[in-house]
């Protein structure tokens, strides 16, 4: 297992393929004044614990041919497992970058790495292995799915995404009380892995005590 900056042990993921999610998730939602981007709310912790999975080999899965074009509406229908995108789809892209820019996408400038980010959404990057649309659109799903998901999944560090919603997290019984005002409901957010770890407090009925976000004037 790899033990990288995130502070956790990577299963699935090699030390260079953590390196191309962490600058690749970074671009598709970055860091801004509105709170930490994809890469600090972990979402490539996430992406290495669902490709660790049963989902991430297709486990559960039929895998025998025939393997036809499917439509758009027949949803996936790639022979490559999850696993095998990312591992093949990270090591061509890098190659492509690697020939067009002289080194891996890692070190590309943000403007360049957009450049190949839309490249990928397009199609327009030939892979020589998959469609380089498939390996991007999966890229995006889990990276949506990491900064938004229970942080207990791996992702979505300190709420950030939740916090970038407002969105409170596990149900709490004071929502009765709300249910006829015209007010946002603003408290700080809960997720399953706190009251896992105890970190939340739940009433007698076990629902989650939520902590209130005083509001400044004017908001």
């Amino acid at each position: 297992m790899d033990e990288s900056k995130h502070g956790h042990a990577f299963s699935c993921l090699t030390q260079m393929e953590i390196r191309f999610l962490d600058a690749a998730v970074e671009r598709l939602i970055p860091t801004d004044d509105l709170g930490p981007g994809a890469k600090d709310a972990d979402v490539t912790v996430y992406i290495d614990r669902q490709l660790s999975s049963v989902w991430g080999t297709h486990g559960r899965n039929y895998r025998s041919g025939p393997w036809l074009e499917g439509t758009p509406q027949q949803g996936f229908q790639s022979r490559l497992t999850p696993q095998e995108i990312y591992h093949v789809g990270i090591l061509e892209t890098n190659q492509y970058c690697k020939n067009v820019y002289g080194k891996n996408f890692e070190f590309l400038t943000p403007e360049q790495q957009d450049e190949v980010l839309q490249a990928l959404e397009k199609d327009k990057v030939s892979l020589p292995s998959l469609s380089s649309k498939l390996f991007f659109d999966l890229l995006w799903r889990n990276t949506e799915e990491g900064f938004f998901a229970d942080p207990m999944y791996g992702g979505n560090k300190d709420k950030a995404g939740w916090r970038l919603l407002g969105f409170p997290g596990v149900a709490s019984g004071a929502y009765n009380t709300h249910i006829n005002k015209i007010e946002i409901y603003r408290a700080e957010p809960v997720s399953i892995l706190d009251i896992q770890q105890n970190k939340a407090k739940v009433d007698a009925q076990g629902y989650v005590k939520h902590v209130m976000i005083k509001q400044k004037d004017g908001q």
